[in-house]
């Protein structure tokens, strides 16, 4: 069944990849910030109706949703670096909330009753107790960042406009993903940048943080999917955790992109890449999202960073 779908941050590291699942039989239309931000999609650019989007503008925001009179909406757009927000946390709250708010009042005057996906984040969890691991649903909130305040606020947002006005909200909070295209600030990325950099140089060092760390990490190509399964099965108004269920630490992590190359490379301590405020440990407890969706992973670990370096490579 072809499906009209709004795809907010559609040039962006998941909605890339989410444009890319979703065209073919359906109508898409993807929001872009700054057209520099189109590099992504060059294989789809044709198949994907991109309208530019600001979405602190109201008016702005009410003119693409008419535009696009979406069937579903996957609202991607958000300022999405937690560190990052320790530098302006007012434009991260203002853009991440702000902006929903924006988007949830032009859909509120739709004739017709999308589907809407509200994209939140297990950083919303923050400091877990060990007890509370793998996370699931249940588990209280504790952020440690501005960006965490946003996604927590985007959330609730979500819940609230189900529960006031009946909107067809579903909403998820993925855990870690990587894959190819991921900007630099993220940690699997910014690795795979300095291994591709010091084969080109022909050896040097590479410098890394909190290397115990452990996190849950999926490909960004399984989230994408998963995104999908969630709106179209999951219940209005709940909410789905994503994740592998697995965790890696940092280190074990390091030592797979590094076995995939052969110059020599010298670890290096920086206190510089240490976080204010780092969970020693964070696994996603998936049990409730596969059993309404079935959802399963494709993409192994090992593949998915493979997959990163030979981008950062070419």
């Amino acid at each position: 069944m072809s499906r009209k779908i709004l795809i907010t941050g559609a040039t962006g590291f998941a909605g890339s990849y989410l444009a890319e699942f979703l065209q073919g039989e359906n109508e898409v239309f993807g929001t872009y910030f700054t057209k520099e931000s189109r590099g992504r999609l060059r294989g789809v650019l044709d198949r994907v109706k991109f309208l530019e989007l600001d979405l602190r503008r109201k008016d702005q925001v009410e003119k693409v949703v008419k535009e696009s009179d979406p069937d579903e909406v996957y609202h991607l757009a958000a300022l999405s670096s937690p560190w990052k927000s320790f530098n302006d946390p007012a434009g991260v709250l203002e853009n991440n909330i702000v902006g929903q708010v924006n988007l949830f009042e032009a859909i509120k005057k739709m004739k017709k009753r999308p589907r809407v996906l509200v994209i939140g984040s297990a950083d919303e969890y923050g400091l877990v107790d060990k007890e509370d691991i793998p996370i699931d649903e249940e588990v209280c909130f504790n952020p440690t960042n501005p960006y965490s305040v946003s996604k927590l606020t985007q959330d609730y947002l979500g819940r609230q406009y189900f529960l006031s006005y009946g909107m067809s909200v579903v909403r998820v909070r993925p855990f870690n993903h990587i894959g190819p295209r991921q900007e630099k600030g993220f940690v699997v990325s910014d690795f795979a940048i300095q291994i591709a950099k010091i084969e080109k140089d022909g050896g040097g060092k590479l410098r890394v943080g909190n290397l115990k760390a452990v996190r849950d990490f999926t490909d960004v190509r399984d989230m994408v999917r998963a995104y999908v399964l969630a709106l179209r099965e999951g219940e209005v108004g709940d909410v789905y955790n994503i994740g592998s269920g697995k965790g890696y630490s940092i280190g074990e992590i390091l030592d797979i992109l590094v076995s995939y190359s052969k110059r020599k490379i010298e670890i290096e301590e920086d206190e510089k890449l240490f976080r204010q405020v780092d969970n020693p440990e964070i696994i996603c407890n998936n049990k409730k999202f596969v059993e309404v969706t079935g959802w399963e992973r494709e993409f192994e670990i090992a593949k998915t960073l493979e997959d990163v370096l030979d981008y950062f490579r070419k």
